[in-house]
This record gives structure tokens, sequence and C-alpha cells, in this order.
């Protein structure tokens, strides 16, 4: 199970920069249904071995607001680094292969803006 969880820039500072998005893994469904007959231990394990991700989070995303026109852009974490003065950027969260996967987490990224942008409205 992935949970994106939003942290909104309050201080609008840098200009532009909505907020921070973070994606936290979860236990395995599976774990839920092993909890109610077995040890809570048991079913972490098994949550564990079904996804060796629950429990820790990805951190470096970020909702900004586009400068030409509307509609909103993701950037994704990276460490910066320079060769001969010039700086580069090395992208942390790559695809295995070449596939949209960029664009699914980007996609689920925003929805889950849009969804906490609701909320504030209500």
């Amino acid at each position: 199970m992935l949970t994106v969880k939003i942290v909104p820039n309050d201080k609008g500072n840098p200009v532009g920069k909505l907020a921070d998005a973070e994606l936290h893994f979860g236990d395995h469904p599976l774990a839920q249904l092993v909890g109610d007959t077995t040890k809570e231990a048991d079913a972490r394990r098994l949550a564990d071995e079904h996804n060796p991700l629950a429990g820790l989070k990805l951190i470096g995303f970020a909702i900004w607001e586009r400068r030409a026109g509307g509609g909103r852009n993701v950037t994704f974490p990276a460490r910066q680094y320079s060769v001969n003065g010039e700086r580069r950027s090395f992208a942390l969260l790559r695809p295995v292969a070449e596939t949209p996967a960029h664009e699914h987490i980007r996609d689920l990224i925003l929805a889950a803006y849009a969804e906490y942008e609701s909320t504030l409205t209500v």
C-alpha cells in the first residue's frame, strides 16, 4: 500500500512552491488479515516478506505552480553536484526500464494534492 502525504509550503518561499510530498510505504494488505488470527509480530514479519519497504518513506518530491500558464509540476528527489564548476543533478528515483513510471507517480502526487486542496475549501 502506498500513501502520498502532502506537506504544505506555508512560508511561500521559494516562490511557486506549493507543497512537499512524501511517499509512505505501508503494510501489505495481507498483514491485516493475518493480524486478526495471529500475533501482530507474525503479521509484521509476513508483511515485510511481501513488502520490504513497509514502514519507510521516500522524501524529496515537491509540487510547483508552473511559471507560464496554469498547471502544476512535480519535481523528484535528486542530488546536486559540480563538475568543472557546472552544476548537475543526479536523479535518485529512476525507472527500471523505459516505462512511464515517473508519470504514474507524478499523477498520484498531483491527485493527492488536488484532494488536499479540496479539503481546504470545504
